[in-house]
This record gives structure tokens, sequence and C-alpha cells, in this order.
């Protein structure tokens, strides 16, 4: 937390992605911290301390947000990390992302009102 706010970490490659989720979170009370690739994300996890993590499966490699999640564990990360895909809702079915260490998936085009009941909940 940062003044009183959550901080959640956003880790995408597509600007205009990043742009409209900063918008939508900003606007709820969130305080958003970017990074534009898992290896970028690494750099920064310890110095912004996030109470979540958003981060994109396919970016500069196709399972690089899987490979971040690991490199967290490491770290001994304990702040929610929820998967961003476009093949989220298919991947639920065929994958548990559990085991892979993510709290959750979210199918893109990510609905707004499913995305901010998710972080009320997650955020306690």
């Amino acid at each position: 937390m940062q003044d009183g706010k959550y901080v959640i970490m956003l880790i995408d490659d597509d600007p205009d992605f990043i742009a409209a989720m900063k918008m939508i979170l900003e606007a709820n009370g969130y305080i958003i911290k970017e990074a534009k690739s898992a290896e970028e994300g690494l750099k920064k996890y310890k110095s912004i301390n996030p109470d979540l993590i958003l981060v994109d499966l396919m970016m500069e490699e196709v399972d690089s947000g899987t490979n971040f999640v690991k490199e967290l564990k490491l770290l001994g990360n304990k702040a929610p990390v929820f998967l961003l895909s476009a093949a989220g809702d298919e991947m639920t079915g065929n994958v548990d992302y559990t085991e892979l260490g993510f709290a959750g998936v979210f199918q893109k085009p990510i609905q707004n009102e499913r995305l901010l009941n998710v972080l009320k909940a997650k955020l306690k």
C-alpha cells in the first residue's frame, strides 16, 4: 500500500492496453506501476512492493508470464498474481493455473466490472 491505496503492478508489452488499464484502475483508487516486459517487471518488483500483480502471458516470449511468476516465487512474493491472456477462458479449462502460481486468469479483452470485483475481493 502506498498513501492508503493498493499498488498494482501491470506487466504488458501493449502500450494501449496499459493506458486503458491505468485509466480504469486509477479512476477506482488504485496506484498502477507498469513494466513493459517480464524482465523489466522483475527488476522493478522489489522497489514497487505491489499488493497485486497483473502479467500478460505472451510478451517478448510466448510463456514469459509463467516464467515471471516462477521467478517471483524465488523472490518470496506473497502478492496475488493474475495472468492476462487472449487465451484465458480456454486456458482455465485446459491448464490448472494455480499449479503455475497464478491466483487467476483474466481473458482479454478484460471485462472492467469483473476485474474490479476480483480486485476488491483479493485486496482486503
